[in-house]
């Protein structure tokens, strides 16, 4: 009974294996075909840009000190912090906040320590440059003015994006209009379209020195201050069917 089922079960098998293998080439086939890809589709790409006003300052306030010991140097620069933003708190206008902190020892020539250094910041942040110039004219007294920096409000970037989506969307209609007319076709349909921002680009502007203000000098008179511009870029790419 077992050859007989030896031999049945051998012969199921060779009856399969031709069929097997009549199949492989032509699976093979089917999968090594060419993709099939429509006629007359396009690949487009649409770009709209502006320079847009920058609409933020920040202006960075500092203090350095040295001395022999470095807690009553800490306590020092953190009186002349905090005198800063007590004086900035009475402008609705700015905002200030504290800024980067630090203090390192000075050596002799023999690698000992013979003093200690320290530095405190202020930074005061405002839309109204008039506001934030005449502040931190008022606090040269206690701080000098280190970096002038301008910068692009989110609400700006995202209003000046809005208005430039619809221009880059625009162009890109237009030309997938006149492609499809100087190719032959009637018209056009969108098969896929991206949206994308480049984010912003701002132009370089020349930054105020630290020496432009003199901590010690009782100076109340705002310091000028103009803002410059920043690159928005909006990209609209895709491919149309031309019909």
């Amino acid at each position: 009974m077992k050859k007989n089922t030896a031999r049945a079960i051998a012969l199921a098998l060779a009856c399969i294996a031709p069929t097997a293998l009549a199949l492989t080439p032509a699976v093979a086939r089917a999968q090594n075909a060419p993709q099939y890809q429509p006629a007359g589709v396009l690949s487009l790409n649409a770009q709209a840009s502006a320079d847009v006003p920058q609409d933020v300052v920040d202006i960075t306030l500092f203090y350095e000190q040295e001395a022999k010991d470095p807690s009553a140097l800490t306590s020092t620069l953190n009186q002349r912090a905090d005198s800063a933003l007590q004086k900035a708190k009475g402008v609705n206008e700015v905002t200030a906040r504290t800024g980067s902190f630090s203090i390192y020892p000075s050596t002799d020539r023999d690698g000992r320590i013979s003093a200690w250094r320290g530095r405190t910041e202020v930074v005061l942040k405002s839309r109204d440059f008039a506001a934030a110039s005449k502040l931190a004219g008022q606090l040269a007294s206690i701080m000098q003015v280190g970096n002038v920096q301008f910068s692009l409000s989110p609400e700006a970037q995202r209003a000046a994006e809005q208005k430039l989506t619809g221009e880059a969307i625009k162009s890109f209609r237009e030309q997938a209009a006149s492609s499809a007319q100087a190719f032959g076709y009637g018209g056009y349909s969108i098969r896929e379209v991206n949206v994308g921002h480049n984010g912003v680009i701002p132009r370089p502007m020349m930054m105020m020195s630290a020496r432009a203000m003199s901590a010690d000098a009782k100076v109340s008179a705002p310091m000028p201050i103009e803002g410059g511009t920043s690159t928005v870029t909006v990209n609209v790419s895709g491919s149309v069917q031309m019909k």
